[in-house]
């Protein structure tokens, strides 16, 4: 049994972070802050977890966090950099699901965040989490930098690809949706249902952030440069992401499916598909899991891959739980054992 804390706990994050960990067998939760809501009782804000969480939100103090064997930050970006440090030196291990510890390279990161890091020293020692590549490194980690919605979502569904060496890594192509939790839990007037419902849009066209983090986890795989394309865009609905990845095979001879079977086979939280179906995004709605289903359409040299995820639990707060599993060396499936929502 390990005492968990969450900092940040009124985003969609924290709460999914709440649900799964209120039900996980190794877990006691201790502490879940929030400055806003400091004093409130958690399941005042979030109804569903009444008889499950009994705490009440307190103000982020490193007293109270340094006496667990765990902190999640479920913080907006450049929050957790400012405390990471001092809970490093105590022996705390940190689970971070925002994007403070994602980029290797801190000129990187301030170009697309738009702040100087707070602990770039930090930045050599973070494992990026992502658990079907680096598993063996999250399991000695002290930090796990948790990998994006987006990132988990493209990354798996072009990795055997790349892996193999099968397509030109110089012109990949990334078409991606997501549900409107993506965003976070804050007042956008685009996010409103008025806004956003019944309709369909692109947006970060020009750049997007979660662009150099994909980017960053496939040239480590390739070793070299990789071009991507990356369009991301928002549909009327709660939590969800499909992703359409593009690439060109250099050559015709591989057999796609058994590719993609082989290198998942183990893999707890990767569904390969049969040959020929289309995963739905409300197959995932609520679990960890990530399906996945490879096409060449008309036989041609273009490879088409389907990927799907719960932008919320394998995007986020799952996939944090499955690190969370790995680190202290529990059973990886504990506490994400949720079959999907449907309808």
């Amino acid at each position: 049994m390990i005492r968990v804390g969450i900092v940040g706990g009124t985003g969609y994050t924290g709460v999914e972070l709440l649900r799964l960990l209120a039900v996980h067998p190794e877990v006691e939760l201790v502490a879940i802050t929030s400055r806003s809501e400091a004093g409130t009782p958690v399941a005042e804000l979030f109804p569903n977890l009444r008889g499950h969480v009994d705490l009440a939100f307190t103000e982020p103090e490193l007293g109270t966090l340094q006496d667990c064997d765990l902190v999640f930050f479920a913080t907006p970006n450049g929050i957790a950099m400012g405390m990471v440090p001092e809970l490093l030196a105590r022996g705390v291990r940190v689970i971070d699901l925002a994007a403070d510890f994602r980029l290797r390279d801190p000129a990187l990161w301030e170009q697309w965040y738009g702040m100087a890091h707070a602990c770039p020293d930090v930045l050599a020692e973070a494992v990026y989490g992502l658990p079907e590549v680096n598993r063996g490194a999250i399991r000695e980690a002290r930090l796990v930098a948790n990998p994006g919605c987006y990132p988990t979502a493209v990354q798996l569904g072009f990795l055997p690809l790349v892996e193999a060496g099968l397509v030109d890594t110089g012109r990949l192509i990334a078409d991606t949706k997501s549900g409107a939790s993506g965003a976070g839990r804050k007042a956008v007037v685009g996010n409103l249902l008025a806004e956003a419902g019944e309709s369909f849009k692109a947006y970060g066209v020009a750049g997007h952030r979660h662009q150099p983090e994909i980017r960053q986890g496939l040239e480590r795989v390739v070793e070299g440069p990789v071009g991507l394309t990356f369009v991301p865009h928002l549909v009327p609905m709660s939590r969800g992401i499909h992703a359409t990845l593009y690439a060109e095979l250099r050559s015709d001879e591989a057999d796609l499916q058994a590719l993609f079977e082989r290198r998942f086979a183990g893999e707890p939280f990767v569904d390969v598909l049969p040959a020929g179906a289309m995963p739905e995004t409300r197959s995932v709605r609520g679990a960890n899991v990530c399906r996945i289903a490879v096409h060449r359409p008309l036989g041609a040299r273009t490879v088409v891959v389907l990927s799907v995820i719960d932008n919320l639990v394998k995007g986020a707060s799952g996939q944090a739980v499955q690190n969370m599993n790995i680190m202290f060396g529990f059973e990886e499936q504990a506490g994400l054992g949720a079959i999907a929502l449907i309808p």
